[in-house]
Order: structure tokens, then sequence, then C-alpha cells
């Protein structure tokens, strides 16, 4: 029997599932780059039932989706669906999945190295390691501890709480502002405290980080009147998505020191272009989007990415269906 057909950016390309995970893909699947899609539509479009989405590199718009008439399923690798137009894809009977869970520890583990590289001043001593000319540490190489810090946590979700656990074990003060307060026992599992208005959590903070999904009511939600409330020592890290920051407001309060310092794994666009504001200050941490970037946890998001796949193809339910 022919194995399933997904549309995908060819593996191994910028942009595309890396070429190391080809055999996870290829067990189940044949794979039909959109390049080739591209060239032979008319021939390969009754053919795919699946579309694969890693990154920005694919976009699933109306003339795709008009394009492909046996669509079942269109497979995010990631938690975070913000670029696909949900109703709409689903508006031809398709269903949408993500891969939730799966990178939740490796996203944690970003932000606390964020913080500990900020607050160390890792990159500074590193370079100083590189290219130095003299045995003595400027003044302006000192850090700031993290243990014992106040950590502030917008978005407690499962990786804001997988965060609090890691800060805890730093022996951090932890505040954390949520749509919807954690039960009693959580916060106790932690030593979290729940603070109702954004600004009591950012006028308290030694550290602030963002860890939520990016929708119309988070966008742009720190901004300059938030980063005003904000310690002049305090430093802002970002590991949800970019355009929950308003990044003209965080380049303005570095420039007026409003602010001590920022480390980011989002930015938009992703990467910054050359010459960005961002990434000539000395106190800015900018990554490009890094969080679930370890072979550990994209080879568990492409298995969770066929399981859903071939659940959606046989006519199942997807374990990671995404409704709105």
């Amino acid at each position: 029997m022919a194995k399933p057909c997904i549309l995908a950016t060819r593996l191994g390309v910028p942009g595309g599932i890396y070429q190391c995970y080809a055999p996870c893909i290829e067990k189940h699947f044949t794979i039909i780059p959109t390049e080739e899609f591209a060239q032979n539509r008319n021939k390969l479009a009754g053919n795919i039932q699946a579309v694969f989405v890693w990154g920005g590199a694919l976009k699933v718009d109306h003339a795709l989706l008009q394009s492909l008439p046996n669509l079942k399923v269109v497979v995010n690798g990631g938690v975070g669906v913000d670029h696909l137009d949900i109703p709409l894809i689903n508006s031809f009977g398709v269903k949408v999945c993500n891969t939730p869970d799966v990178v939740d520890n490796a996203t944690a583990d970003i932000g606390m190295g964020l913080m500990l590289a900020s607050a160390r001043k890792i990159m500074e001593g590193h370079n100083f390691s590189v290219s130095h000319d003299t045995e003595d540490l400027p003044e302006s190489s000192m850090g700031t501890d993290v243990s014992g810090a106040t950590l502030g946590i917008i978005g407690m979700g499962r990786i804001g709480l997988k965060v609090a656990k890691r800060a805890a074990a730093f022996d951090m003060k932890i505040l954390y502002h949520n749509r919807n307060r954690r039960l009693e026992e959580e916060e106790q599992a932690v030593g979290a405290t729940y603070c109702a208005k954004i600004e009591d959590l950012l006028r308290s903070s030694d550290f602030v980080m963002v860890v939520v999904n990016l929708s119309p009511q988070t966008q742009k939600l720190i901004g300059a009147k938030e980063l005003a409330v904000m310690k002049p020592t305090a430093t802002l890290i970002n590991i949800s998505r970019g355009l929950v920051v308003d990044q003209d407001a965080l380049v303005d309060a570095l420039q007026r020191k409003t602010i001590a310092a920022a480390a980011l794994d989002v930015t938009y666009p992703e990467p910054l272009p050359r010459g960005h504001p961002l990434l000539s200050f000395p106190n800015v941490l900018v990554l490009p989007h890094m969080g679930t970037h370890t072979r550990e946890t994209s080879g568990v998001m492409v298995e969770r990415m066929v399981t859903n796949a071939l659940a959606a193809i046989g006519g199942g339910t997807p374990p990671d269906e995404v409704k709105v």
C-alpha cells in the first residue's frame, strides 16, 4: 500500500525540518517538497493529505487550501499557531494540530539560561577571554545575583510553571500574573505569590519573564507604560512571542535606562535585521528563537507531528487538535 503524501518544505533546507529527522517521517509518509508541488501542482494536489508546517517558510493560505481537495490536516511543529488562520483552515474541513507539552522543558530551560547569562554577564566574560589585553576584569563586568532575587512570571501556564520550579531551586522569590489564578497547592509547590495586577509584579521584580501565548489581548502587552513601572535595575526576559513586547518602547526604555537589561529569545521579525537598535546594546541578549532548538525536543516534536497526521488521515481524532 502506498504511503500517504504530505506537503512540507524540503527537509534539510533553511526553514525546513532537519534532514536527520527524515527517517521518522519517511517511515509513514511520502514527502512532497513545496518546490516540487509548485512545479507539478495539478498532478500532485490530489495526493496530499497533510501539510507539515515548520517555522514560517510554508504559508497555509486560501489559495493553497483550495488547491488540495483531499487535505485532512495541517500539523504545526511547536505550540504557537498564531501564524495559522485556524477558522479559515477549518472552513475547508481540515483539522489543525500542534505539539504542546513537548516544548515545555526546553523553553523553560532557555528562559533560565537567558536570565543567568544576562545577570552574570556570561557573554561579556567570554568576549573578554577571547580578546582581552589585560588580566583585570573591568568594573562593568560585574553581574547581579540570581539566587535570592525576585522573579516575576507573566503567564503561569505549563511553561511558566516549569520556569517557577527551576527558579525555586535558585531560592528566588516568585511572583506571577495570569488570567486565572493557579490552585493553592500549585502555588505552594513552587513558593509562588499571585499578583492580580500586572503592575504589582512589575514594580517588585528583579527579573520579569514573559511566558504568554500571542493573541490580540497579549500583543504589545509589555509597552512603555509597563516598562516604566519596572525597577531601573530590572531585566526583561521574553520567551513567548516577539509581538508580546513593544520593541520600540523597549529600545526607548533601554536608552533612557528605565530598565537595566533585556534578554530575548523572540523578536519581530526573526531574526532581527543587522543594524537593528536592539543589537547595539551591550546589556541586551538576542537569540534567533532557539527555545525549542535541541536535538531531543525537535525529535519528539517531529514524532508528535507524525502521530497527529496519522490519526487525522486515518479518520480518527488527533491527540493535539487545536480548536477555536
